[in-house]
């Protein structure tokens, strides 16, 4: 089985809360490439977010993650039955799935174990779908104290399977390709949440467990004067690569 390396659970509670959602649209074109609507695996959970969204669509959901931490925390709902696995090892059955998603997590992967489970639980015909999204864009000013953050705060704390987020429309994806559209997520935000989101990077973790500091005070003073009191629109570019069996 793969190593499960976990950047994630300390701050699983923040996750829920702070992690943008995803666009509706995503979902309703989803439903639009599954050869049925029966069950859909939505694989590294996470909190939950495009598992619930699944639920308006699928008959079932079932939601793994490795991390018992972010099952705990993740979003409740009738229809997904949350479970802690693997990417690579779901215990799901054969055969039994219509369509898998993955939400901002192949690049933790083993991908090659990953298409093999993938191409074992998927009915003939079914469809995979995995995407992920980059830094946030809010205005020029704020976008260059993030990216700053980003890169010169925190960059010897980032995983190294982050920079495949970066080349993630380069990442290898072995199945039949789907055309997808464009996609994005916007949320209306204070400096607040944006704080809080910071906060849940796995680099802003690893840069308190070493330094034993928050590194957010390198600019967090900064980022509240330029932002200011008001709530602002935020906006990630979704890249989605889908597929079928």
């Amino acid at each position: 089985m793969n190593q499960f390396k976990d950047h994630f659970s300390k701050q699983a509670a923040d996750y829920a809360t702070f992690r943008p959602r995803y666009p509706k649209e995503l979902f309703r074109w989803l439903r639009s490439i599954a050869p049925a609507r029966e069950l859909a695996w939505d694989c590294a959970t996470g909190s939950g977010q495009a598992a619930v969204e699944l639920a308006q669509i699928f008959e079932g959901v079932i939601a793994t993650d490795a991390s018992e931490e972010q099952i705990a925390n993740a979003e409740r709902h009738p229809r997904v039955e949350y479970r802690v696995a693997t990417a690579e090892q779901s215990g799901l059955q054969a055969r039994s799935v219509d369509l898998v998603t993955v939400a901002q997590a192949l690049h933790w992967f083993d991908r090659e174990k990953f298409e093999t489970e993938t191409r074992r639980v998927l009915k003939p015909g079914g469809s995979v779908a995995a995407w992920a999204y980059k830094l946030a864009t809010v205005s020029p000013a704020i976008d260059a104290i993030v990216n700053r953050y980003y890169s010169e705060v925190l960059g010897p704390y980032w995983p190294a399977e982050r920079v495949l987020v970066e080349k993630f429309e380069e990442l290898p994806f072995g199945f039949e390709q789907i055309s997808a559209p464009s996609f994005g997520m916007t949320a209306e935000w204070s400096v607040a949440h944006l704080l809080g989101y910071l906060r849940t990077w796995s680099a802003t973790q690893r840069f308190m467990a070493a330094e034993n500091r928050d590194p957010l005070e390198d600019v967090e003073e900064e980022l509240r004067r330029t932002w200011g009191e008001e709530s602002r629109r935020v906006v990630w570019p979704l890249t989605v690569k889908a597929g079928r069996v």
